[in-house]
Parts: structure tokens; sequence; C-alpha cells
């Protein structure tokens, strides 16, 4: 039998599950495809499909008409197959990147070579895949998503890897070594980057100088594509901070309560041409960008991992992946904020917020070696600080954290103080901190008896707290009473050590470096240490003013005592009856007319003495007068 001329084929249609081919002739053929049944032609199936052609040699001694079987497992199922039997009926072949690896892999299981036809269906998909597809970035991405439900016969043909591989290098190479014209997304890109719409430069610029420019695209991928793409681009050279922005770029997409604790690339998703998301297992997601992560460190990266941490919580990961992701936070601790430290309770504990899984995060700052490399300059807000340098920032971060958690009612006093002591005493330059997470706790549980305060309270060192936190502390009355005792004995005890130790070194200025005493050494690190330099110079300057107004207090007593002296012989040298006038000019003052009982009150004014005037004016001797003798 001939087959029918391709003109003759206008269409198939379709009823219910079965479909029919406009041949003209009756079906002599049915396949069936996932419960769908195809009504065709024995010859044109035939000379385009080898395994077609080996059923219906084996099954010549069955005499049924018409014809019928299955194909198990068919890739791409019923609509893969309709476009692969238009093809045997000389329809015109579409190929696409949506529809090509599915042709490609079903060509392959229909074993359609050249040997069953001349430039057939195996040899198309191939040189369409390889010159086509593995060529432009868009319909690479597009290819590969679409090979999911063809992975098995996918990964035989080396579909996947090839494309992986494709990505991988155009990822990894400067978009601009790639000349004009470049397809990138569907449209010509010109040397100087703008895309060109027939061959007229629209002025739009694209954004492939940017590191970021191929996140959104890959990031429609399932996890495993994802997986191996990231390995791929890894194996590759591809830098570790750019894959550590595109498995964040790819998380906070499906995973959403990452955006509640993260800034910056959350709302920046840009659609570059129309690709369908990928259904993630969001468990499996998590598990999957853990193992991916690089072993970096950075602010941003931090803040990255404890979200993660707050999700995996919610999710109920398993404990292997949550402790990993515990100990890389360990790593990098001292780059963490106070706000994503605060990770809540969901399970069913009493408390606000999960103090244990803080904890664990302090033991593995304190047992990690710390020799985790950073990321290069200018990525993930990068800041290189020495040991002891980090050891300081989280004990600043613990302070805080113990602080904000204080005022839960529903923790224990245990657990805040195994939360100080977690970190050595080292750690601390002042205990300012622990002292204001103390009162806190103390304000917000106010049935606390003394002796569970004093035991609260020997987490802080009072030898380490600055002035102000002493004046706050001794006038706290939270605070019980043996411990403000012992606040107000540390700070006489480190203020007289503080102007000792300052006083020494003021009177060793004009000697060699090398004989200062080693108490004085002391008091001076005391002294720089809680900020009290301004106060003692602040006192040595009050010493010399009260030493300049002793001496001047004496050079006037001693001027009144030489005017008392004079006035003496001149009261000496009158009689009782003369004039007041003459007194008065004699030193040199002019006297108004006035009453004589007033003369001796103007007199008495003018010769009181300069310390009598100091001792009138202090208010426990504001009662006291002197009366000066009468003028015989």
């Amino acid at each position: 039998m001939a087959p029918p001329p391709a003109t003759k084929v206008s269409e198939f249609n379709q009823k219910d599950n079965h479909w029919y081919c406009n041949a003209g002739l009756a079906s002599d053929i049915t396949i069936e495809i996932d419960s769908v049944f195809f009504h065709l032609h024995k010859f044109p199936l035939m000379s385009r499909c080898g395994k077609i052609a080996s059923i219906l040699e084996e099954s010549q001694n069955s005499q049924a008409e018409p014809f019928s079987t299955e194909l198990v497992e068919f890739p791409g199922g019923p609509e893969t197959f309709l476009v692969v039997a238009k093809f045997c009926y000389g329809v015109r072949l579409e190929l696409t990147p949506k529809n090509i690896v599915k042709v490609y892999c079903a060509a392959d299981f229909l074993e359609m070579t050249e040997e069953y036809g001349e430039d057939n269906l195996l040899v198309k998909s191939e040189s369409y895949f390889h010159k086509t597809v593995l060529r432009n970035w868009k319909d690479c991405v597009l290819s590969l998503q679409s090979s999911e439900p063809v992975t098995p016969r996918a990964e035989k043909l080396q579909i996947v890897s090839k494309c992986l591989s494709a990505l991988s290098m155009m990822a990894c190479t400067d978009p601009s070594l790639f000349g004009w014209p470049m397809m990138m997304y569907g449209s010509l890109q010109s040397p100087g980057g703008s895309i060109l719409w027939n061959g007229i430069n629209t002025g739009a610029r694209i954004r492939s100088s940017e590191s970021d420019w191929w996140f959104e695209d890959i990031s429609s991928l399932s996890v495993p594509l994802f997986e191996r793409l990231v390995q791929t681009m890894k194996s590759r050279g591809m830098r570790p901070e750019h894959l550590a922005r595109a498995i964040m770029y790819y998380a906070r997409k499906y995973l959403p309560g990452l955006g509640r604790w993260q800034s910056g690339e959350v709302g920046k998703t840009r659609t570059v041409f129309s690709m369908t998301p990928a259904v993630v297992d969001q468990r499996v997601l998590l598990e999957s960008i853990e193992r991916l992560l690089p072993e970096k460190k950075g602010k941003s990266f931090c803040r990255f991992l404890l979200g993660l941490l707050r999700v995996s919580m919610i999710l109920e990961i398993s404990p292997e992946c949550r402790e990993s992701l515990e100990k890389r936070i360990g790593m990098q601790l001292d780059m963490a904020s106070l706000d994503s430290l605060l990770i809540p309770n969901y399970s069913d504990a009493d408390t606000l917020y999960n103090t244990d899984c803080v904890e664990r995060i302090v033991t593995h700052f304190l047992s990690s070696e710390r020799n985790i490399s950073l990321f290069s300059p200018s990525s993930l807000d990068l800041e290189a600080s020495p040991s002891s340098e980090s050891l300081r920032k989280v004990a600043k971060l613990i302070d805080d954290y113990i602080a904000e958690i204080a005022s839960d009612v529903n923790l224990k006093s245990e657990k805040l103080c195994s939360l100080a002591e977690a970190l050595p005493d080292s750690s601390r330059s002042l205990h300012d901190g622990l002292y204001r997470a103390v009162d806190i706790y103390f304000k917000a549980h106010p049935w606390l008896s003394d002796s569970d305060k004093e035991k609260i309270c020997n987490i802080i060192d009072y030898q380490k707290l600055s002035i102000d936190a002493c004046t706050h502390a001794s006038q706290n009355e939270r605070l019980p009473l043996r411990v403000v005792l012992q606040v107000l004995f540390f700070e006489q005890l480190q203020l007289r050590s503080a102007l000792a130790g300052c006083l020494n070194t003021f009177d060793t200025e004009s000697f060699p470096a090398g004989q200062t005493t080693t108490a004085t050494d002391m008091a001076g690190k005391i002294i720089q240490r809680d900020g009290w330099v301004t106060v003692v110079r602040e006192n040595q300057a009050l010493k010399v003013n009260l030493e300049s107004m002793r001496s001047r207090v004496g050079e006037l007593e001693q001027e009144f005592g030489k005017i008392k002296q004079e006035m003496q012989k001149v009261v000496k040298s009158h009689s009782a009856l003369s004039s007041p006038r003459l007194l008065a000019r004699k030193i040199g003052c002019k006297l108004l007319q006035q009453p004589l009982d007033q003369q001796s009150d103007t007199i008495e004014s003018v010769v009181r003495s300069p310390r009598a005037s100091v001792e009138l004016a202090r208010p426990s001797r504001q009662s006291r007068h002197r009366k000066s003798a009468s003028l015989q």
C-alpha cells in the first residue's frame, strides 16, 4: 500500500481519548500511549520508525485488523507522539526550545534514524539541538527546564549534561567577550551593549555587564538541575561569591519566609522571558542549599544563614542539616546582627526566643578554628577582623541579646547565666552590657528574692563597671543591698587608684620612661580603660584653682592688717571729739552728711576683713556677725 500524499493530510482530529488522521483511508493500526489511542496507518509509521517496524515484523502471524500495540514509557507522552506522527505523515514540523528535548528523546525511542528515511527526525532534532539550542542562553534554559519529564532518556543522550556545560560556560564568561552579533534573550546586541531591533539601535541597554544577569533565569530550574548547574559552574571556576549570591537568590524565591528577614535582592526579580517556576519541595531545597553554600563568610551571608536556620526550624528539617547551619553561623558569629539572632521559639517551649540554639552557636564559635576564608573584596559586605576583635564583637552581641530577651517573664535565671558565662572573661573589657541585661531582668521579674538576685549578679565583675554604671548601680533600688555595697566599694577603690595613678604620672613626667613604677602603669590603664582621664584632669584643675584662691585670701588678709594698723594710729592721734571728715580725708574717702550714730556702723563696714566676708557667705555661719571696736 502506497502512503497517502502529504497534501491530503490536513489535520488530526481528537474525539475523547482517540486521535484520527484525515488521510481518506481506514486506519489499520492503533497505538496506545498513556490511555490515549492513535488510529493511524502502518506504512507512514514503518517508513520512519524502526521500533514500530520491528513490532510489526514480530507480529506478522497476527491476522487481527486493525493491529493494536502499546508503547510503554514513551518519552513526552501523547503530546510528543502526536508531533512525531505528524512528521511521519509529512506535516511540516516546527522545532522549538520547549519541545526539542522531548522530540529528540522520542525520535531516539522510536529509532528514527537515517536507515528509515533520509533527513529523519533523529538527525533533525540532533542538529537543531547542537546548532541552535546550545548556542543561545534562553533556548538552553528553556530546553533544560523542559527535560524534567524525560530525564532518564535525556541523560542517556547527554542532553542535560550538554545544556549544563553550555550554561556554565556562558555564565562564567564575560558577556562583553561574546562579540557581535550576540544572541541574548532573543535580541541582537551591538558591541556597545544596546539592543537591536531589525538591525536598528533601540537605545535600550541590557544588564549583561552585571554578574547577576543570569540569577533569575536559572531560578526556573528544579532543585536537582539547579544543584547540578551550580556544581558544574564551580568546577569551571566560577567565583564563590557569585555562586553564593545565585544560591541565595534561588532560596529567597522558593522559601518565602526568608524575605521577612532579608533585604536587598528580595524585590529585584526580573522577568526577562516567560518561564514557568519550578515545583519545589521546600525541605529538599533547604537541605540542597545547605550543601551548595561555600565555606565563606560575610555580613549579608551570615544574615542569610540565620534566615535559613529560622526556616529550617519551621519546616522541621533533619537535625544534621540544622546542626550544619549552626556550625556555619558559629564560624562567622562576629558578623551577625542582633535582629537576625533573635530567633523565635517555634516549639511548645515557654520562652519567646530559642536561647538553646544561640548558646549552641556560641559554642561553635568558640570551638571553631576561625580559619574560614572571606569572600573577595567588594562582595557580600566583607569585614575582616582579628580573633581578639571578633571575640569582643561577639561578647557585645551576646550582651545585647541577653538584654533583649531579659524582658521575657518566662526566661529562667539559669539560662541567662549560662548565656553570659558561655564566653570567657577576657572577651569583655567592660561589664556594662551585662549589668544592663541584669537590671532589665530584675525589672521584668520583681518577685525574685535577694538571694536569687545575688546569684545572678555573680556574672558581673564590679571592677569592670564604668563610672556611669557604678553611679547607676549605687542608686538602683532593684539591686540587693550587699551588691550595692560591693559596687560602692569597688567604685571608691577604682577612683582612688585612678587618682593616685594620675598624680604619680604627673609627678614622674620629668623622669625617664623606664623609671615609672608598676602601680603607676596599672593606674594609668584603669584610667584609660574606664574613661576617667577627663575627670582626673578636672580634679587637678580644681585643685590648682583652690591653691590660687588660698594665696589670694592670704594676700587680702595681709593688706587688711596693714590698713587696720594705720587706722589705729590715726585714731590714737585724735581725740574723741575730732571730726570724722578729717579721718575720711586722711584715708582718701568722702563722707556724706549723716547722723553721728551711723558713723560707727559706716566705719565698721569699711574695716571688715575679707575673711569675715567669706565666712558670712557660708551657710553654716550666716547668723554670726562681727562687731568692730568703736572709734575713740
